[in-house]
Order: structure tokens, then C-alpha cells, then sequence
């Protein structure tokens, strides 16, 4: 009966840590993953989506935002008269001041997907150096493992019984959480996307409010990479407590309130971004 006792705590031990070393390998491999995607430039994440976004914006919106920026800076003319007593009081330098100003909202028009991704590429810099800090120090080595499989040896059948099952539906929340991990990644590499196709159209108002806000939200969807890369370092760094903790089975169901955690923190990165920035 000891023979088979012993059998059985051997087979759950390594059941047991076949699941969480998967667990650790999913989460090394969720940051570098995580940190690949959002370090991406747009132009090097997808070629294709990138340049029809481009064509669309430079094709189809980019004409209207020219007829938009027309109406506006006539508009400003005829203000600029009536306000000045119908051409009876007026001074040289306004009219100057007028064309300086319609030739500096021309040239940032005509540049407008080129200012977005420039936007884009330093925020992506800032990303990529923050990666390269972040997914040097997460890593779970194989030594917490063995300090977990040691105090495995200690526990009985039945705590092992539970652990092993416990460990088991770990896997599956695990699972569960890297899709939602790639829909806010995916969603979020889209979303930049999205927001240069219309680009000239706020640009064209980059004097008004309309163009402040827009670059205000081009900022925060810019850095909301930033946040979701420091939402996973903080997680894999919480979650190395597993293998050291002197509780497995309370480290198992801390790994699940992490995982909760995780999910939560990465629906809150855009508009955490946006409060940061001002965005609407």
C-alpha cells in the first residue's frame, strides 16, 4: 500500500509540475511576445494593412482636408477684414501674418502621415527600450521550480490530489487570459492604425480644438503600448512568488487573482493613456 501511495504522489508531483513549468513558459514567453508586438512600428508590423492605410489617407481623406483647410483659413480672412473695420483700419503685417500661417498649416497637411508615424516611431522607441529592461529580469528560472518540487515531496495525497487539479484549471485560465491578451494587443495595433486613416481631416484644424484632441489621443494610443508592457512585467514578476512561496496551494490561487488582475489592468491602459495625455 506504501509502494502505491508513493507511486501515486510521484505521478501528481510531476503532473503538477509539467503544469506549472508550462505556466512558467507561457508567461516568459507571453512578455517577449507582448514586448514584440507593441515595440512594432506600424509600417514593420503588417506591410500590407500599412500601406493601404496609407493610400486611403493620402487619396481619399487627404482632398477633403484640404477643402476643409480652404473654408477655414478664408473664413479666418474674412474675419480678419471685418474685424479690422471692412480694410479701413488695417495693417500690412496681418495679411503677412495670414499667409505665413495658411503656408505652415499647408506643409503640415501635406505631412500629416508622416508627422503621425513619427509620433508613432518614438513612442515605439520608448517601448522597445522598456522591453528590452522588462523581459531580461521576468523570467522564471528552474531553480524556484525546484524549490516548489521540494516542498511537494513534503505534502500528502490527498493536498497533492487537490493541487494537481488546482494546477490543471490554472492552465485553463491561463489560456484563457492570452486571448484576451490578443485581442487587446491585436485591437490596439489596429487602433493605430485607425487613427492616421483620418488624420488629415483633424490636422486640418490643428489651430482649433478638433486638432488638439486629435493629437492628444494620437499620444495616448501611442504610449497605451508603454502601459500594457508594464501591466505584464508587473504580472510575471508577481507571479515568480509560485515557486517560492511557502503555501502552494494559496500560490496557486494567488496566480489566479493575478491572472484577474492582469485582465483588468489591460482593459484600463487606454483610458489610463488618455486621462495621462488629455484624449478624448
Amino acid at each position: 500500500m506504501s509502494f502505491l501511495t508513493d507511486w501515486l504522489n510521484g505521478l501528481l508531483i510531476d503532473g503538477i509540475m509539467e503544469n506549472l513549468s508550462g505556466l512558467f513558459d507561457n508567461v516568459n514567453n507571453q512578455v517577449g511576445e507582448i514586448a514584440t508586438q507593441v515595440g512594432t512600428s506600424p509600417a514593420a508590423w503588417n506591410v500590407g494593412v500599412f500601406s493601404l492605410i496609407r493610400q486611403l489617407s493620402e487619396t481619399v481623406v487627404l482632398p477633403i482636408a484640404g477643402m476643409v483647410l480652404t473654408f477655414l483659413m478664408c473664413y479666418e480672412l474674412i474675419q480678419m477684414i471685418v474685424d479690422r473695420n471692412n480694410l479701413h483700419d488695417i495693417d500690412t503685417w496681418m495679411f503677412f501674418k495670414w499667409i505665413f500661417k495658411t503656408f505652415v498649416a499647408v506643409m503640415i497637411l501635406s505631412n500629416t502621415f508622416n508627422i503621425v508615424m513619427a509620433v508613432f516611431d518614438v513612442a515605439q522607441s520608448v517601448v522597445n527600450s522598456a522591453g528590452g529592461l522588462i523581459g531580461g529580469s521576468t523570467a522564471v528560472t528552474s531553480g524556484m521550480l525546484d524549490t516548489l518540487e521540494a516542498e511537494l515531496t513534503e505534502m500528502d495525497l490527498g493536498p497533492l490530489l487537490g493541487l494537481f487539479l488546482q494546477s490543471f484549471m490554472i492552465q485553463i485560465i491561463v489560456l484563457a487570459m492570452n486571448i484576451v491578451v490578443f485581442v487587446i494587443v491585436y485591437g490596439h495595433m489596429i487602433e493605430i492604425y485607425l487613427l492616421p486613416s483620418l488624420a488629415p481631416i483633424p490636422m486640418a484644424t490643428v489651430i482649433g480644438s478638433m486638432g488638439h484632441n486629435y493629437f492628444r489621443s494620437l499620444l495616448a494610443v501611442a504610449f497605451q503600448g508603454f502601459l500594457i508592457l508594464v501591466c505584464v512585467a508587473i504580472y510575471a514578476v508577481l507571479i515568480q512568488s509560485i515557486a517560492v512561496s511557502g503555501d502552494p496551494i494559496g500560490a496557486i490561487w494567488s496566480c489566479i487573482a493575478y491572472t484577474v488582475l492582469l485582465c483588468f489592468t489591460f482593459f484600463k491602459t487606454g483610458s489610463l493613456s488618455k486621462s495621462f495625455f488629455g484624449g478624448h
